[in-house]
């Protein structure tokens, strides 16, 4: 038998990611009469002959690289027949090993900056994120010099009178997307006026799709950088949101779009709604480095194709300059105005050492500013445009949304997957993820580029189910059978969140039983008078729960399967310390998540 298994104490000590120059003890299991040697590789390949501390165990202590990087080990066992090779799985997640042909299949560890910090209320809060448009129109009448600034910056907007109508979906011709020109009205003083329901749910940190003037109603496409979208309001009511936020115990987040800009912008103009020249209309422009031309002015990279999104060249110093500089960068501006951080759009589509820069700026601007990424896969090791990246070893993002989460948490919860496979997940990420970027993990299980979370707990968040034609998609109503059994396990698979470290983030309207497919199903406006308040309220106590317990922010994580349908979620202090050094007095927890369980009927 040979065994090594990443995620056990017993063979790796300690299990998760190192600061630089630290070490690590490795152990092997062999119960035949072989030798052992552990292979590294940093860049160079070392042979470090395995000691025999009896019992078939076999040890090596290693020390770790001085500066941040991922660091590769696997085995070589030398027999009387020749030499086997024992590595990481096929999937990479590490735990028990198994025989490799290859140098490929390594373990791996992650070595990071001793000096790495993330911002304390991340680990410690609740996560709201709003889609502006559709949350809360708000109280007051609109000024005429208002609405003139709206119908020039939207002339093809189109207006709902009603706030609980049906998003439209408007097909682009020339793409095949959404052309998203259909507005509810929802404003910053919408949002200020709910605030006190925010806080009610626990609300710690409100995270904000885009704000900033832009041609569509999810502002993914930025007209101006620095402008307020004036459907929103203006940066009086942007800096009077965060100010009573911040009254309330609640931080802002913006989403910062920053790998293309709209075409229909003050920067490319290609719609001339901006008075001065963009990139599309004359090669004189000062915004004209921005972008890359084929044959100007009609082709040029767009983001994957979409004309309506020019990509912008991230390595052009005037655009860094732009969106960085201390003055009236895009970055420090906002922060300056109130701020606490920034979810970077499609991260790893930004060269890795902007976001260097970008981090620079953010803890400049405040030294507890947040710089969270969208990566969809492992923020630890993944190569993206042919680069590899690695998000967490304490020069880039404080943490990233977690949609590796997300899916295996949905899978395991319709049946997809055992209990195994969740843990197996749960402890590769422990075992990668350094600390403070572990804690600092945005957890969700809706967003605006999902279909509702009720929808994906009921089965319909699987390849074939999403490529339905959208006629289809929009007339989807969970049967009351069906949105019973997805409120159950919606609320386990949040409880599931709020036990592991990372920020747990609610999606607006999920707590309060909001269906829909992706987009524009999953963005309709908020169900403030069709609310399912049973819902509501059980969303409130699990949130609360995890905001009322320091165990659960920094306590010391692990986790097991009980049987195939379910997990046990285990917070611990070591020696009375969390997992950042700091005194925990609190008593261990264990939190069991299931499969098993009975439809959500709203009674106690």
């Amino acid at each position: 038998m040979l065994c090594h298994d990443s995620h056990s104490q017993k063979y790796r000590s300690p299990i998760g990611a190192v600061p630089c120059g630290g070490t690590v003890t490795l152990r092997f299991f062999c119960d035949a009469d072989y030798s052992i040697t552990l292979r590294t590789w940093d860049g160079v390949e070392r042979l470090f002959p395995m000691a025999d501390t009896g019992a078939g165990l076999y040890e090596a202590t290693v020390t770790m690289p001085p500066a941040p990087m991922l660091f590769w080990y696997d085995f070589i066992i030398h027999t009387p027949d020749g030499t086997l090779r024992y590595g990481n799985r096929d999937d990479g997640l590490g735990g028990e090993g198994q025989g490799v042909t290859d140098t490929m299949h390594a373990f791996q560890i992650t070595v990071y900056d001793p000096g790495y910090q993330t911002p304390a209320y991340l680990r410690e809060g609740v996560m709201y994120q709003v889609f502006p448009d559709r949350f809360f129109r708000g109280g007051g009448s609109i000024s005429e010099a208002r609405q003139k600034k709206i119908d020039m910056a939207h002339p093809e907007a189109t207006f709902h009178q009603r706030w609980n109508e049906e998003p439209v979906l408007d097909v682009d011709p020339d793409n095949g997307d959404n052309r998203a020109l259909d507005f509810f009205g929802g404003t910053l003083k919408g949002i200020e006026e709910k605030l006190p329901y925010l806080k009610d749910l626990g609300v710690t940190v409100l995270y904000l799709n885009p704000v900033v003037r832009a041609h569509t109603n999810h502002r993914y496409d930025t007209g101006d950088y620095h402008k307020v979208d004036p459907i929103l309001g203006n940066i009086r009511d942007f800096q009077s949101l965060v100010k009573k936020a911040e009254a309330a115990g609640m931080r802002v987040i913006l989403d910062g779009v920053f790998s293309h800009t709209g075409a229909d912008s003050l920067y490319f103009n290609r719609c001339g709604n901006y008075p001065d020249k963009g990139a599309y209309q004359s090669k004189r422009s000062r915004y004209f480095s921005w972008y890359r031309f084929a044959n100007f002015p009609d082709r040029y990279d767009a983001w994957w194709g979409f004309y309506t999104l020019p990509a912008v060249d991230k390595d052009q110093p005037d655009y860094q300059h732009f969106l960085l500089n201390r003055e009236n960068g895009v970055l420090p501006y906002w922060m300056r105005r109130g701020a606490s951080g920034w979810r970077l759009d499609v991260a790893d589509e930004l060269p890795v050492r902007l976001i260097r820069k970008m981090r620079y700026a953010v803890k400049h601007a405040s030294a507890d500013g947040a710089l969270i990424g969208e990566v969809w896969e492992d923020a630890s090791n993944k190569v993206s445009y042919g680069e590899p990246r690695s998000y967490c070893l304490g020069d880039t993002l404080d943490g990233v949304m977690n949609y590796p989460l997300r899916r295996a948490a949905i899978d395991f919860s319709t049946g997809k997957i055992p209990a195994q496979a969740l843990v197996r997940l749960i402890l590769h990420q422990r075992e990668v993820y350094p600390a403070p970027f572990y804690y600092s993990l945005m957890n969700l299980l809706g967003s605006h580029d999902r279909v509702r979370a009720l929808n994906a707990f009921a089965g319909y968040d699987r390849p074939g189910v999403l490529q339905m034609p959208r006629e289809d998609a929009r007339r989807v109503r969970l049967t009351k059978k069906q949105l019973a059994i997805a409120k159950a396990r919606y609320l386990e698979a949040l409880k599931l969140l709020c036990a592991l470290p990372g920020i747990p983030c609610v999606y607006y309207g999920d707590e309060l039983g909001m269906q829909g497919m992706a987009d524009p199903w999953n963005r309709a406006p908020m169900a403030w008078d069709r609310a399912d308040e049973a819902l509501r309220e059980a969303v409130r106590k699990v949130l609360l729960h995890r905001r009322g317990n320091s165990m659960l922010h920094t306590g010391f994580l692990d986790a097991e399967a009980a049987d195939d349908d379910t997990l046990v979620v285990r917070r611990a202090a070591k020696d009375g310390l969390d997992a950042f050094g700091n005194p925990l007095k609190e008593p261990d927890l264990n939190i069991t998540i299931t499969r098993r369980l009975k439809p959500f009927t709203g009674e106690a």
